[in-house]
């Protein structure tokens, strides 16, 4: 179904891709302006599409379609639910912020660069559009390839081989996936997506099927004990690098989960999920041990990443609507407050070209308005009430609290341990003593980095302060995947229970009533 009379999503593909090929061929200072010219266009066309989205209750679950063969099966099939149009918002507003990053600090190859992110820009809208199983696939791979070419060619001095190890662990991954859409389509008979939801493949399949996508998912997350190319991809990435790595296509495992492993292969989900919960709970505990000792603010910042994304997984595998919401809500107030860390770090970074905490300290006594968005972001990171990650932290929790007592108290640990990283690096650079000449005399942000940061924190407010406006378009397709695999979902051992008003009864008898099993 389209609401519009234009075909709104390859439109929103076609124009970065356009913007991209005429980047290759001009001066960089228009390379730049076209970019960001192509990106906000973008955004006023996202914009559009959320104004025109149905949130009723009888709406149907794939809107926005479009269709047109190319051959065999194979077909040019793009629509989108509630969650494909948040994670398609999250995208197209960082990438204006990325191209605003990049323009003073990217002074080589420019048109190269502005190429490169444009043309993520449109494989990452792909992932999100595509409604044929094969045309997911081409989308969700070919986005290493520019993500390859900024780290190896704009990255740090160890820029090859965070490159290198990058591309080789996401395409491993890939190959079992591929393999397990080949069968899948040879065994449904179709490579529609929506089809392919409403298929019930071989219970004793669905276990290999499951298995083969985690591969490719758990490695995007990056899940533990497959995350090590993360810090080495992010401490080499240019900062735009990082925050659309960080941003967006983290999230790319995440949205594979809930479009494939979970409905698909819901009785393989329930039987595997003591793997996913147990790598989770392993994987917040360590990496947020592990972000405790950097002294780089760049790997603290990603390893802070992947223990966020555990509680994604966790909420994710609870099979409950309060897990997926807060999941999701997770991962798009991650995608942002992650984003605006590393464009802080970006900030410092470029005045004394370090990413060593020690060499900063009292930052707050020269670059106030620095100190005040540093606070607010890491704050959010941390899950304080009144901004996004609060939201989303509070609903996986209690999502997962709801299947496992046990899997909750430990990811519940993360937010514990997440303050205390978060705010020994926000003491460290923005508070103390002033030790280091250089960094005293650093100037305040910029009106171009005012601009870059002022955005996030405004809707890092808005998804705290009033999450319904995010919560709202995708609350149906949650609850049509909770239906999905409400048929496999494992019993939990907490179960909530409304009190009722009651007469006068004896005393033995109350207690049971509102209490967690």
């Amino acid at each position: 179904m389209n609401q519009l009379d234009f075909p709104i999503l390859s439109l929103m593909l076609a124009i970065p891709m356009a913007a991209a090929i005429a980047c290759l061929f001009v001066e960089a200072k228009l390379a730049r302006w076209i970019a960001l010219t192509a990106t906000l266009v973008d955004l006023a066309l996202g914009v559009v599409l959320w104004a025109n989205f149905q949130t009723v209750v009888d709406a149907p679950q794939w809107q926005f379609t479009e269709y047109a063969p190319i051959f065999g099966r194979f077909a040019w099939a793009m629509g989108i639910d509630g969650i494909s149009l948040m994670l398609i918002m999250l995208t197209l507003f960082l990438m204006p912020i990325c191209i605003g990053a990049s323009w003073v600090s990217i002074d080589k190859r420019v048109g190269e660069y502005m190429a490169a992110f444009l043309l993520m820009e449109t494989l990452m809208i792909g992932v999100f559009t595509a409604q044929d199983i094969f045309l997911f696939y081409i989308f969700f791979e070919a986005g290493l390839i520019p993500m390859y070419l900024i780290i190896g060619i704009w990255g740090g001095a160890n820029r090859i081989y965070a490159s290198y190890k990058f591309f080789l662990y996401t395409l491993l991954g890939s190959v079992l996936m591929l393999i397990a859409m080949l069968w899948m389509v040879r065994e449904a008979g179709t490579t529609s997506i929506p089809v392919l939801l409403e298929y019930d493949f071989p219970a004793q399949a669905q276990t290999w099927l499951w298995l083969a996508f985690f591969a490719s998912f758990a490695v995007k997350m990056p899940m533990w004990p497959v995350h090590t190319w993360l810090p080495d991809a992010h401490v080499q990435a240019p900062t735009a690098g990082s925050v659309i790595l960080a941003g967006v296509l983290l999230k790319m495992g995440g949205y594979g989960f809930i479009r494939f492993s979970l409905p698909m292969f819901p009785d393989a989900s329930a039987q595997l999920v003591w793997l996913v919960f147990g790598l989770s709970m392993v994987a917040v505990i360590y990496t947020s041990l592990v972000a405790l000792v950097q002294s780089d603010m760049k790997k603290l910042i990603a390893y802070s990443s992947v223990a966020h994304m555990a509680i994604v997984t966790a909420g994710l595998f609870a099979f409950n609507q309060q897990g997926i919401e807060g999941a999701i809500m997770v991962m798009l107030g991650h995608g942002l407050v992650s984003g605006a860390l590393f464009l802080c770090v970006g900030v410092i970074y470029d005045r004394l070209h370090t990413r060593e905490i020690a060499r900063y300290g009292g930052l707050s006594i020269n670059m106030p308005r620095y100190a005040v968005l540093f606070m607010l972001f890491t704050m959010a990171s941390v899950g304080l009430p009144g901004t996004s990650n609060f939201v989303g932290e509070l609903l996986s929790l209690i999502g997962i609290y709801k299947a496992s007592s046990w899997v909750a108290l430990i990811c519940g640990t993360g937010v514990i341990l997440g303050a205390a990283y978060m705010l020994y690096l926000y003491r460290r650079v923005c508070y103390g003593e002033q030790v280091n000449a250089d960094a005293a005399a650093m100037p305040d942000l910029s009106m171009r980095e005012m601009w870059l940061l002022a955005p996030i924190a405004a809707v890092v407010l808005w998804m705290g302060v009033y999450p319904e406006s995010f919560l709202a378009p995708m609350r149906q397709d949650v609850l049509t995947l909770v239906a999905q695999t409400g048929s496999a979902k494992p019993a939990g051992d907490a179960h909530f229970k409304m009190g009722e008003a009651k007469t006068a009864e004896p005393m033995a008898h109350h207690g049971a009533e509102g209490e967690a099993h």
